[in-house]
Parts: C-alpha cells; sequence; structure tokens
C-alpha cells in the first residue's frame, strides 16, 4: 500500500460518518481511527430563590403531635441477619413466645429465615418479653432491635 491511498482512506473517513476503516491487501493491512473528543460536559448554577416568607399559626397546646411511645426498658435482642421474621416454626404453629412469656436462656424466640435457611433465634437472658418489636413474616435487617426482655435479677 502506498501512502497516497491512505491519505485518501484518511480523507475519506474525515468527510463521512465513519468512526474507522480497515483495509486489507495481502499481507498488508491498514486501520484508521477517528478518536472523537469526548463530550463537553457543562454545568450550570441555578440562581438561589430568594427566601419566601412562610406564615406559622400557633396550633393549639391540646393539638400538639403525640410522641411516640417510649421503649420499654430491658434487655434488647437484635437480628444477627438480614432475613425474613417468623414468630412460629410454620404458619400452623403456636408462636414461640408472646409479649408477656417469661423465657429462659437458650430458648427459641422466633425464626429468622434467610437464603431459604431456618435459623432459630434463642433468648440471650432468662427474662419476661416486654416487646415484641418486629411482626410475623416481615423483613429484618441486621442489627435491628426484635425483642425487649426484662432481664431476671
Amino acid at each position: 500500500m502506498d501512502i497516497q491511498f491512505i491519505r485518501r482512506l484518511a480523507d475519506l473517513l474525515e468527510k463521512s460518518a465513519l468512526d474507522e476503516i480497515e483495509v486489507v491487501e495481502g499481507e498488508s493491512k491498514v486501520r484508521i481511527t477517528r478518536h472523537r473528543p469526548a463530550p463537553v460536559q457543562q454545568h450550570y448554577t441555578l440562581p438561589a430563590a430568594a427566601p419566601q416568607p412562610v406564615a406559622v399559626a400557633a396550633a393549639p397546646a391540646s393539638e400538639a403531635p403525640a410522641a411516640e411511645p417510649a421503649q420499654p426498658e430491658g434487655y434488647m435482642i437484635k437480628s444477627p441477619m438480614v432475613g425474613t421474621f417468623y414468630r412460629a416454626s410454620s404458619p400452623e404453629a403456636p408462636p414461640f413466645v408472646e409479649e408477656g412469656s417469661t423465657v429462659k436462656a437458650g430458648q427459641t424466640l422466633c425464626i429468622i429465615e434467610a437464603m431459604k435457611l431456618l435459623n432459630e433465634i434463642e433468648a440471650d437472658v432468662s427474662g419476661k418479653i416486654l416487646k415484641i418489636l418486629v411482626g410475623n413474616g416481615e423483613p429484618v435487617e441486621y442489627g435491628e432491635p426484635l425483642f425487649i426482655i426484662a432481664p431476671e435479677s
């Protein structure tokens, strides 16, 4: 291949919408590629909006929003994994524990299904179940509180 042929290929590439031309003649091979510059990103800054006056009406004290009820004090059992919380071993079975139940350390409190495996969650301490914080069949995250237990003294 001669240089004139290569220049004509380059001109053809420049004048066309092609990004690449490759020609093979016998054992000779030439590839011409157009490198397009990356598109320029434009950043726009919007002017800050002027603060708008807001009318504030004082609500009567009797209509104050109710505060969330405080969680009972006690030992908190947290989820050791991500999964689905179940209170019983099957839909027909009674729950392992109820609020107010007395439990012993090592007693099964619930099951968490993770990746098709059923994991029994046991009490770390003996005591009374003060609060069950998760509903049956609800998803739980690692470290999410499940139960509050009043430890035996």
